[in-house]
């Protein structure tokens, strides 16, 4: 494992690797790849292979283009995707930030009022399809009832108004903490139900 974490410092702009991506930041550019196979790392439940890993980088590209392209909200500005070698890679504007937890509390106020504003503008955004890429085969509606949400820019796309939950109206983590409902198996449960069984 030393070994390992040695060889990953020598690469130029390496600042991070988990179990599903390299991250790499040069001057003003973020570059997110996935793992090749003989990347994968082990975890406790055994050898992690990361699931749709090229996939979920190619609908975040997606999803940040189509965010520029439909609304003012400020996203990072996608500069090229392309796969190489068995890993894929997304590179991006990169942008400096701090948490919420870091703020003053009257510029905590002022971000969360804009934030508020953002998340406004995507409900406005609407499909009959539901998430974002193809390889869900999910039933379209005959309405544009689904709207965009970014549970995570890698599972951003067109979703019940439900599924994009207020976490960042409280301190704490992105499920339910005590005292609310945790809805995850309902949410999935509706996907499932709009599953298309059309091979």
């Amino acid at each position: 494992m030393a070994a390992m974490s040695a060889k990953q410092t020598e690469e130029e702009g390496w600042i991070a690797t988990t179990f599903e991506r390299k991250y790499y930041h040069r001057e003003r550019v973020l570059i997110k790849r996935s793992l090749r196979p003989n990347e994968y790392r082990t975890g406790f439940r055994g050898l992690h292979v990361p699931r749709l890993g090229k996939e979920r980088l190619m609908n975040e590209a997606k999803s940040l283009q189509f965010i520029q392209q439909h609304t003012d909200i400020p996203v990072p500005t996608v500069y090229c995707y392309f796969e190489d070698d068995g890993a894929y890679y997304l590179i991006t504007e990169y942008i400096e930030g701090v948490s919420m937890s870091e703020l003053p509390e009257g510029q905590k106020a002022v971000v969360s009022e804009e934030l508020e504003s953002h998340l406004a503008k995507l409900k406005t955004l609407k499909s009959c399809r539901l998430g974002d890429i193809d390889y869900w085969h999910l039933r379209a509606s005959s309405q544009d009832t689904y709207v965009f949400c970014i549970i995570d820019w890698e599972y951003a796309g067109f979703f019940p108004p439900r599924f994009e939950y207020p976490f960042h109206r409280r301190l704490g983590p992105s499920s339910a903490i005590k005292g609310e409902v945790d809805d995850s198996f309902d949410l999935l449960q509706f996907l499932q139900s709009e599953a298309s069984h059309s091979s």
